[in-house]
């Protein structure tokens, strides 16, 4: 163990003190009954395909068009839109969601979807090579080369909040990159932000149909 022992680079170190210092400052500043916005993020084909259908529904609910424009007819879809929304310019509104892949396929069909035009395009992040349903590959190789420029983007988003209550995933654990890299994220997060809720929304793969024979092995 000790010979696989790795020093942190510069950018590592100011990147962990930056978290320390914003997670000392969100407490100092956040009562629980406060706390209100979450982070969402997307990894994976899987996780993507099911984070473009909530911000349909959920933009439905809020009265949200494609084009994040407010069309509502209730003071009640305002009262809680900035748990998942930032209002930007113009009153528009961006779902704060991050949306990352190991290949850019799953990026485009969701940019291309009902509502692709509403997200931010700095918070698509996205490999070339993906992960060949693979775990190792999302945790320790492909993933783990694009895991802090996620960040980047977790941290820009959570810095923007004013009392961040905590961070939901969507993806799937049978796939090589909603499985190794997403727990690789949640390991990641939860270094920075360990006082904040880390909730997932986990797809399981089915005992008795799979795409691939290496499923089971990824979800352990």
């Amino acid at each position: 163990l000790a010979g696989r022992f790795t020093a942190p680079t510069p950018k590592q170190l100011v990147h962990r003190t930056h978290g320390l210092q914003h997670r000392s400052r969100s407490t100092a500043l956040c009562r629980l009954s406060d706390m209100r916005e979450i982070v969402s993020i997307q990894a994976g084909q899987c996780g993507n395909q099911i984070g473009a259908k909530f911000w349909e529904v959920v933009s439905d609910e809020h009265g949200v068009d494609p084009t994040g424009t407010y069309h509502g007819d209730s003071d009640l879809q305002l009262e809680r839109i900035n748990v998942y929304y930032n209002e930007a310019t113009g009153g528009r509104y961006v779902p704060r969601a991050v949306l990352m892949d190991l290949e850019p396929g799953t990026m485009d069909s969701v940019r291309s979807g009902p509502f692709g035009q509403i997200f931010r395009p700095d918070n698509f992040v996205f490999g070339q090579s993906g992960a060949g349903n693979n775990w190792a590959k999302g945790h320790y190789t492909e993933g783990a080369e694009l895991i802090d420029a996620v960040l980047d983007v977790v941290r820009k988003e959570a810095e923007g909040c004013d009392c961040l209550q905590g961070f939901t995933l969507s993806h799937s654990l049978g796939g090589g990159t909603g499985s190794g890299m997403g727990t690789l994220l949640i390991s990641k997060i939860r270094e920075e932000y360990p006082d904040r809720v880390m909730c997932t929304f986990s797809v399981f793969p089915s005992p008795k149909v799979s795409d691939t024979v290496v499923e089971p092995y990824n979800c352990v």
